[in-house]
């Protein structure tokens, strides 16, 4: 999120780096989603790619609302000031709210997603299945934690670390991509190990529609916690953390190469 372009130029960008993000890295997003729910992994790309039109424009929407509202947010607090770097705790502050906003978006469209994978069907079928209003709105609580925090790691995070670097260490870090895998790292390891034991809540929770073994989020908190203690909160942190360390480091990248490609004028 750029305060160089508009909210409309900013949601375009975002649209269209979550979009990629999701095609690429698919795989690892279904394989944390099965361990989560105690479910086999298969490797029939048909099965890891159910439900990926539903996350497409999932991702593309999340971080289309993260991008603009980021934006936006950053805009007010530096005044309009294009020059005006932001301070670590504006940036992380700007991240989070723009990610539990996204989070009223992403929480029915992760629903869809993950009763695909775990069921088969079609969208339409999907949505039939959890139209009730106690449903569709099913592991939100989670889903806006994990985005407030996830889009401070990959939004926030990274361009804190990128500067700190470069300006501390001028020498080995000499441009922006030398800083970017560092970035990355932190970025990542931020994002996933705060926010996946509520992740790991939110997933079960939109596995399980029926309520058969999880109930609401203090309840399924406190199934998983008897089920195996607290080590049952991290089931899956492999595959998120390697997706998101892949995902914070091409997000960031794209964020910066998009911006400028689609709109140059504005980075003149």
């Amino acid at each position: 999120m750029s305060t160089k372009l508009n909210e409309f130029e900013n949601a375009t960008v975002g649209a269209s780096v979550g979009t990629v993000e999701v095609l690429c890295l698919q795989s690892f997003n279904y394989a944390k989603n099965m361990i989560q729910q105690g479910q086999p992994i298969s490797l029939d790309p048909r099965k890891m790619y159910r439900g990926v039109g539903a996350n497409c424009v999932n991702m593309g929407s999340c971080t289309m609302i993260q991008f603009a509202v980021g934006g936006s947010l950053k805009k007010m607090v530096t005044g309009g000031d294009a020059k005006r770097q932001l301070k670590p705790h504006e940036e992380m502050g700007c991240g989070i709210v723009a990610g539990v906003v996204s989070a009223l978006v992403g929480s029915p469209l992760e629903l869809i997603m993950i009763q695909q994978q775990r069921k088969g069907g079609s969208t339409l079928e999907t949505l039939k299945n959890i139209s009730t209003p106690g449903t569709f709105m099913r592991g939100f609580v989670g889903a806006a934690v994990r985005e407030g925090l996830w889009t401070c790691g990959y939004l926030s995070i990274p361009p804190i670390v990128r500067r700190t670097l470069m300006e501390n260490y001028p020498e080995t870090f000499d441009s922006q991509q030398k800083a970017r895998v560092p970035a990355a790292l932190l970025g990542g390891l931020f994002a996933c190990y705060l926010t996946h034991p509520f992740d790991t809540v939110k997933t079960c929770m939109q596995g399980d529609i029926e309520r058969k073994t999880f109930g609401s989020f203090t309840e399924t908190s406190k199934a998983l916690y008897k089920e195996s203690g607290f080590p049952a909160f991290y089931r899956g942190a492999t595959f998120r953390y390697g997706r998101m360390v892949c995902a914070v480091a091409l997000m960031d990248y794209l964020q910066a190469m998009i911006g400028p490609l689609l709109y140059p004028a504005k980075f003149a």
